[in-house]
């Protein structure tokens, strides 16, 4: 199910140019309707769920209804984000609440060398697979 904007909590990112969810949508889905001041997802067919929106909401105003398999059908899923953690809220519809507490990246973005000390990284002579490591292969004569 795509994403929808409760429009009671949204507040527009407090008049901003961009609002969150504006931001972090990979689908460039959502949009700032400037005259109310309220958040929507302009084509919800084209809604991934992958949730970013919901994720980065600091009203909490932007709800996924989740798929059944993990969310009983009636339920919710509720992601709260802070600096350091995502907390879910899970409610079932019995009125059961479960609470999950998931960290969230604490390198700086950008700090990671994903091909750091690989084998043929940067040498396209080299003859070793990305995830070969050790010996040192002979490199062919030109």
């Amino acid at each position: 199910m795509p994403t929808f904007v409760w429009n009671d909590k949204c507040d527009g990112c407090k008049g901003g140019e961009v609002t969150a969810c504006m931001y972090i949508c990979p689908n460039d889905l959502m949009k700032l309707d400037t005259t109310r001041m309220k958040a929507y997802n302009q084509e919800p067919d084209q809604c991934w769920e992958c949730q970013c929106c919901a994720k980065a909401c600091p009203q909490q105003a932007i709800e996924v209804r989740a798929f059944q398999d993990w969310v009983p059908m009636g339920g919710a899923a509720i992601p709260l984000r802070t600096d350091t953690a995502i907390m879910w809220t899970i409610k079932f519809r019995d009125g059961e609440v479960k609470r999950f507490k998931f960290p969230v990246r604490t390198t700086p973005v950008g700090s990671i060398d994903p091909y750091g000390n690989k084998p043929g990284a940067g040498d396209i002579n080299d003859q070793r697979l990305f995830t070969e490591a050790g010996k040192t292969l002979p490199t062919p004569a030109a």
